[in-house]
Order: C-alpha cells, then structure tokens, then sequence
C-alpha cells in the first residue's frame, strides 16, 4: 500500500493578537514537535512555513512564523494544513501506527467480510477510536483497543474488527440480574 510522502502535522487557526502569531493546532504526540522539522510546506509544496517560537495555550499552541509579522499576514493563511516529509518520522514500534498509516485501511470482521475503511482516528480524551465508513449508513465509531481491533496488517492494507456487543442503556431498578 502506497503512503502519501508527506504527513500533516499542523493546522493554521487564526491570527493571535496584532505582531502576526497564530493559533497553531497540532496533531503531532508531542505539540511542540513543530519546531523542529524544519520548513513546514502546504499539501501542494507550493509555500513553506517555519515556526520560529510556540508556546503552549489551552488546546492549541501560539505560533510565530517565520516572514509572518502582521495580524493581516496571519488573517490570510488561517486554515492552511502544514505537512512535513515522511521521512523525518522514526520508525514505530510494534503495535504502535502513525494515524496516516491508517487512513483508508480496509476494515473487515474476523471471518474476512467487508465492514468499510478506515476514515479517521480520533481522541476525545478517553482513548483512541477508529471511525469506519462503510459502502451505506452512518459511520462507525469503535474503540481502538486490541479487543476491537486485534488486527492491523498495514502491508496487506487492513484491520480486523470486532464488533463490540451493543448496550442498551440502563437497567429497571427493580431489574433481576
């Protein structure tokens, strides 16, 4: 399965005060990683960024890049995606995936038949999950945990899922167990 060479690590949010800082919302493990890869292009490669300094806030971080030293200059590149090279990744681990690596992955049952694709990770705070869309309805949002996911074969392009039994809300109080 071919990757993309280029990973989104960041995303432009809006201009932060009047000297050109930005909010910056990253989606690297460590926030501050952004910092050191170096030049950061657009999806295209068409325009580079370079952080220069970032500093914490609540759930993003505030940026200076490099050539950006107006509120107008920030205003103006407010929602672009910032992606770096494949190569300035390490290896992972075993058991341990990149969320690119997943995207677009095959997800079938434990008896081989087509549940959908990999859409997106995402972590609310409790855990990571795995949403799937399949060929019709609504998407699938799973717990990606080895007792949902036993199975990610990233070279045959799929993830095995097992479907966790469905709850249906609360019991009766006066309910016999």
């Amino acid at each position: 399965m071919t990757k993309d060479a280029r990973i989104c690590v960041a995303k432009i949010g809006a201009a932060h005060g009047v000297r050109g800082e930005v909010k910056l919302w990253p989606f690297t493990e460590d926030p501050l990683a952004v910092l050191h890869y170096g030049p950061l292009a657009t999806k295209d490669g068409a325009r580079q960024f370079e952080v220069s300094r970032a500093r914490m806030a609540k759930h993003h971080l505030v940026a200076a890049l490099k050539g950006v030293t107006t509120r107008e200059d920030a205003e103006r590149i407010n929602g672009i995606e910032l992606y770096v090279s494949r190569e300035k990744f390490p290896a992972t681990e075993a058991n341990e995936y990149y969320h690119a690596d997943l995207i677009g992955l095959r997800a079938m049952d434990v008896e081989g038949q087509a549940i959908g694709n990999v859409l997106a990770i995402h972590n609310f705070g409790a855990g990571d999950i795995v949403e799937i869309a399949p060929e019709k309805g609504p998407t699938l949002l799973l717990p990606f945990t080895d007792a949902v996911v036993p199975t990610v074969d990233i070279a045959a392009g799929h993830i095995v899922v097992v479907k966790p039994v469905e709850i249906e809300g609360d019991l009766p109080d006066d309910a016999d167990i």
